[in-house]
């Protein structure tokens, strides 16, 4: 150890933990004393007041890494995108099919140098069979216009004379398109060089694609930073209902738009989301391409803007868009707008009355179980519901006179698990089978519920056919949070994301505070049908104390089910409390024989990645940090 490392830890006993907190405040005053901070914050002020510009600063000092967020994108751009030779390499190559593209852009009042730039990249781009189908509804023709368009034959330009909104005019260019695939572009922004080359190259090896969609960056001017990347999740059904994260840049078989019927001007605003909506529903072949083939421009008058409020008719117009589309689907609910800007939340109907079991694990802790228990007696606004407490080996005679206070009562009963050994799937599986509901809810003994229609939440998507498990959102008690998601390989094995973000504060994209469809969700709290215990075998039992939830959840989506977090469900946990710590030889010797054992089991999956997370953002950071490498 260095002697500058000696005198660090004397000084600062608490180690770590004080280390960080060094680190925010380095952090906070090499930004607050810059020039170039104290401008971008005082146009923040201007825009958005000082109540969300303070809670930004305190979240980008508490969030960020001794590397700032831009340089690291900065490296990964340099390490991970084509070379001047490999984009001469793409030019060159020979595709099996070279299917043309249709790239369709409604025009109105396109402001000369924009349109310049855009044809510009799409006459740069390393595939050639392309077309640009423009139609132009503004007011009048602009002739600075025409030597832009005319100056490539693969360019068809129509000036419509009249605006027929957004909606009507992409009709109009799409009536153009002669492609194989339509890509949809707008009329300001910017395709790097080698996307439609990577387009082609995910259609000659996935020639049944119905609809691709890729990642996507923001820039202000050509020559600026690019920054705020967004590395997008695979297809995610229930994460697209609450936000339209696909967006740009999407393509679509040209045979599956001809079905769709093209843009429905009642949507205007969020049309590009009814129109993916509406392939959600009818596309078998979805393909995510986990690259930046997409460069947003940031203005006054773009949506890409942080914050923007210019349109709230757009916001109107998802809303919308999404209410219909789960009529489409035969659902019951109704659709508010979400926690944040831009996201949705949809109101299931619980069909019929279910009963819910509420399976409760617990080992003396009394005073920890009362908690729980009287925090559920006293919100849960559902009535049909059990509470099977699954007395494991308690020591303590008050745990038992508590069992004696409460066992038949308020929906209440004890069980006795008859093993010495604690083995938590073991434990859960035996409360399972002394469960009357038709639902299971494994919950934590060291939870505070604080959610009073939580039941109801969780069964509106249990009840779905394609839905197989449902998690929620966890805080600490210093209501920062524990649990919101886990991602297969984060840590080495599986990890929850967005630790300790304070409550009111948001992770990458706000993702903490949106329903998602995730890999697998903590078993502190989690609703699933009863059968489905029955079609996956349970849970497994070789897991005795780790991973056991997570390989629960990876059977269930081996069944086709969809796992689903909902931050609209919140407890707080004070976690494992009553379990302890992996603090012995004993149990960190079980630990590494249970991470073997999800090695075992799950390696092919651990290699092919988490299709919920992104192969460009780190495993060894939970914050959905951008990896910093070639990948």
């Amino acid at each position: 150890m260095s002697q500058n490392k000696r005198l660090r830890d004397r000084l600062f006993p608490e180690g770590k933990k004080m280390r960080s907190w060094l680190r925010i405040m380095n952090r906070f005053f090499k930004s607050v004393f810059s020039i170039t901070y104290l401008k971008e914050q005082k146009a923040k002020i201007k825009e958005k007041g000082w109540k969300v510009t303070w809670i930004e600063m305190k979240r980008y000092m508490i969030m960020g890494s001794m590397q700032e967020p831009q340089d690291a994108y900065e490296k990964w751009v340099e390490l991970n995108e084509p070379t001047a030779e490999e984009l001469e390499q793409q030019r060159h190559t020979k595709f099996e099919k070279n299917p043309k593209i249709s790239i369709i852009i409604p025009m109105y009042q396109t402001p000369k140098k924009f349109f310049e730039e855009l044809v510009d990249g799409l006459i740069a781009q390393t595939y050639s069979n392309w077309e640009l189908c423009l139609a132009d509804g503004s007011p009048e023709e602009n002739e600075a216009l025409k030597p832009i368009y005319e100056k490539d034959s693969r360019i068809q330009y129509k000036f419509l004379g009249e605006n027929k909104g957004i909606s009507g005019n992409t009709n109009e260019a799409l009536k153009l398109a002669t492609g194989d695939y339509i890509a949809l572009l707008d009329h300001d922004d910017l395709l790097p060089p080698f996307s439609l080359y990577e387009i082609v190259d995910c259609v000659n090896q996935n020639p049944e694609v119905e609809f691709i969609y890729t990642d996507e960056d923001k820039f202000e001017k050509i020559g600026g930073k690019r920054y705020d990347p967004y590395f997008k999740s695979d297809f995610a059904p229930d994460t697209l209902r609450a936000n339209n994260y696909i967006c740009h840049f999407s393509i679509f078989k040209k045979e599956l738009m001809d079905e769709l019927g093209g843009f429905r001007s009642e949507y205007d605003g969020a049309q590009d989301y009814d129109i993916i909506l509406r392939m959600s529903e009818k596309a078998k072949n979805i393909i995510h391409i986990p690259k930046i083939l997409y460069h947003w421009r940031v203005h006054e008058l773009s949506t890409a803007k942080a914050g923007d409020t210019s349109k709230p008719y757009a916001y109107d117009a998802g809303l919308k868009a999404i209410q219909d589309h789960i009529e489409r689907l035969g659902w019951k609910g109704t659709v508010e707008h979400g926690n944040t800007l831009g996201t949705y939340k949809i109101n299931y109907e619980v069909v019929g009355n279910p009963k819910v079991s509420i399976i409760i694990p617990n080992k003396d802790y009394s005073e920890t179980l009362k908690v729980c228990l009287t925090s559920i007696k006293k919100l849960t606004t559902y009535e049909n519901y059990e509470i099977v407490i699954v007395e494991n080996n308690s020591e303590e005679e008050k745990t038992f006179d508590y069992y004696k206070q409460i066992d038949g009562k308020d929906n209440i009963k004890v069980v006795y698990y008859p093993e010495k050994e604690f083995n938590y799937s073991k434990i859960i599986n035996f409360g399972v089978k002394n469960a009357t509901g038709e639902y299971i809810v494994q919950l934590n003994n060291d939870t505070e519920l604080l959610t009073p229609n939580w039941l109801e939440e969780m069964l509106g998507f249990a009840q779905r056919e394609d839905v197989g498990a449902v998690g929620v959102k966890l805080f600490y008690p210093d209501k920062t949070i524990q649990h919101a998601g886990i991602v297969i390989g984060i840590g080495g094995v599986a990890g929850h994301v967005f630790k300790n973000i304070p409550h009111k504060m948001h992770g990458y994209f706000s993702k903490e505070s949106m329903v998602q469809n995730m890999s697998a969700v903590t078993a502190a709290c989690i609703m699933t049908k009863k059968s489905i215990y029955e079609e996956v075998d349970y849970m497994d039992e070789g897991f005795k104390v780790a991973f056991n939830d997570v390989d629960f959840c990876l059977k269930i989506r081996e069944k086709g089910k969809l796992i689903v977090y909902n931050p609209y469900v919140q407890f707080l946990h004070y976690e494992s409390k009553s379990r302890g710590f992996e603090d012995t030889p004993e149990k960190q010797k079980r630990f590494k024989t249970e991470i073997d054992r999800f090695y075992e089991k799950w390696q092919g999956f651990l290699d092919k990645g988490d299709p919920y997370y992104n192969r460009n953002l780190r495993l060894d950071n939970d914050q959905y940090a951008i990896r910093e490498e070639k990948v």
